[in-house]
């Protein structure tokens, strides 16, 4: 699924009205009835529904729900949040339409004062502003803002929360932002839904397709996208009667210290779970036995040190490596990292305190390439790319830092995002908040490992191992809940995502 822009979404309106062809209004009452959908499938008749509507398309598709429950016998009071005498076209057509229904008294807000009291049982529709907002809301709105927040209704947003910007909030008004419950955006979610400062206004947020026009959809460029089943399942390799486990790469994982050799159990299981043929583990040597105990089914070398990784072996016959989980960031393990990198010409992963060292020799930089794949969660990724204001900030360095560097970034959080030296930037679907638990990443670097073994592209890797690790992990979640999740569940159901991913797909 593509995320666009704001300003692109409209063109995309407009290429559909006029190439469908479908008249502004009767695409508007498409979406309207969208909406009017969505909510009778959810809510009894009993809650009263409360409709704010501003004065642009937004408003209008306000106007036009409200109609449609009311022909339904829903409780609802619509109010025109008046502070322009300017009007949209489409409002005005929907307006003119509602006057002459007795069942609907549409009452004019000039003043906070005129504002209904409303309980806790009552639904708010928040049709105020769109998505075409460029400046922070102020006056009257903002006002009428503030108390829909503070009325303890269900508040539900109608494309996008009134106030918020489509894309970068960074000098908007916090505090004349809708905080809606759910957030039904048409046909595309907005980007800013996917960055950590916006979750209290957008809240939960459906898509709900509106019909709009797939030729311009498909011909409308945007370098940002939601990965979805549909674009995983054809990336995965099947598997043929004859083939055997050199088919399926051998991988290095470089992992583990003195008391944290939990990360190379993870990684190692994670890794053998998505199908690498062969694993070969370079820990300290000191974790020999609980390395072979716990996973049998990896090989083991251990490194000159009792405690760190000083000295990488390099001379067996490797497809792709991973390096990073609980290595610590002294002296040694350093110049082992340098001399790796400077050396190791395939497929790589390259995690936690090796992104962490990366980041106290940025000359290093110079040796990363397509083929790398940097799996930092945000406070990593601002030790090697800056300090983010915000999410948008740190996209936008994301971005900037795998063009520089010619590398992939694979920047983890509730939306994790790769992006590629080409610009692009795919958000996954899939995860949970049960998955922010030690060991989690640990858990993705096996899989991408063991991805990049098997002869995935740097990028495909990158992308299937996102979706695999989140959809295990909400598989896991289905059992268990979010607080009980621990990182072994998501390796013990990695096998169950393959399976669900095929099965959607088929």
């Amino acid at each position: 699924m593509k995320i666009f822009r704001t300003g692109q979404i409209k063109e995309i309106d407009n290429y559909t009205i006029l190439h469908e062809p479908i008249a502004s209004h009767e695409l508007m009452e498409r979406a309207a009835s969208r909406l009017f959908s969505w909510y009778v499938h959810r809510y009894e008749r009993s809650r009263k529904v409360f409709i704010f509507a501003g004065p642009g398309n937004n408003g209008g598709d306000g106007l036009a729900l409200s109609g449609m429950l009311v022909q339904e016998r829903y409780d609802v009071e619509l109010y025109y949040v008046k502070f322009t005498d300017k009007t949209s076209p489409d409002w005005d057509f929907n307006f003119r339409r509602l006057k002459g229904d007795s069942r609907i008294d549409i009452k004019i807000l000039t003043s906070p004062e005129q504002f209904p009291v409303i309980s806790s049982d009552d639904v708010i529709f928040d049709a105020i502003f769109g998505s075409g907002l460029i400046r922070p809301v102020e006056g009257l709105p903002k006002e009428i803002i503030g108390l829909i927040n503070n009325s303890g209704a269900l508040r539900i947003s109608v494309d996008i929360p009134s106030g918020l910007f489509g894309e970068d909030n960074s000098g908007n008004d916090q505090d004349a932002i809708i905080k809606a419950d759910y957030t039904l955006s048409f046909q595309f979610p907005k980007l800013a839904f996917l960055f950590a400062e916006n979750a209290d206004f957008v809240g939960q947020w459906e898509v709900l397709k509106i019909g709009l026009s797939e030729a311009a959809i498909r011909d409308t460029a945007s370098p940002y996208s939601f990965v979805e089943n549909e674009d995983i399942a054809p990336l995965l390799k099947t598997r043929k009667k004859f083939d055997h486990k050199g088919i399926f790469g051998h991988g290095l994982l470089i992992a583990g210290s003195n008391g944290k050799m939990g990360a190379a159990l993870l990684g190692a299981g994670a890794a053998l779970r998505t199908g690498i043929g062969l694993i070969t583990c370079h820990i300290p040597s000191s974790g020999r036995i609980i390395m072979q105990t716990a996973v049998p089914e990896a090989m083991v070398h251990t490194d000159d040190s009792d405690d760190v990784i000083s000295n990488i072996d390099l001379s067996g016959s490797y497809d792709a490596a991973a390096i990073g989980p609980g290595i610590g960031t002294g002296d040694a393990t350093g110049k082992a990292l340098h001399a790796f990198l400077k050396v190791f010409r395939k497929p790589v992963v390259v995690d936690a305190d090796a992104i962490n060292i990366l980041s106290a020799n940025p000359k290093w930089y110079s040796l990363l390439n397509p083929s790398v794949v940097l799996t930092p969660h945000p406070k990593e990724f601002e030790r090697i790319a800056g300090k983010c204001e915000n999410g948008y900030s740190r996209l936008q360095k994301q971005i900037e830092f795998s063009r520089k560097h010619n590398c992939i970034v694979l920047l983890k959080g509730a939306y994790t995002s790769v992006s590629t030296p080409d610009g692009n930037v795919i958000f996954n679907s899939t995860g949970n908040p049960g998955m922010a638990t030690g060991g989690s990443g640990d858990v993705l670097t096996g899989i991408i490992l063991s991805l990049l073994a098997q002869g995935y592209s740097a990028e495909n890797a990158a992308l299937a191992g996102m979706y695999i690790h989140g959809l295990a992990g909400d598989i896991a979640a289905d059992y268990s809940g979010y607080e009980s999740l621990i990182a072994s569940d998501i390796i013990n159901n990695i096998g169950n995502a393959y399976n669900r991913i095929r099965e959607h797909s088929s």
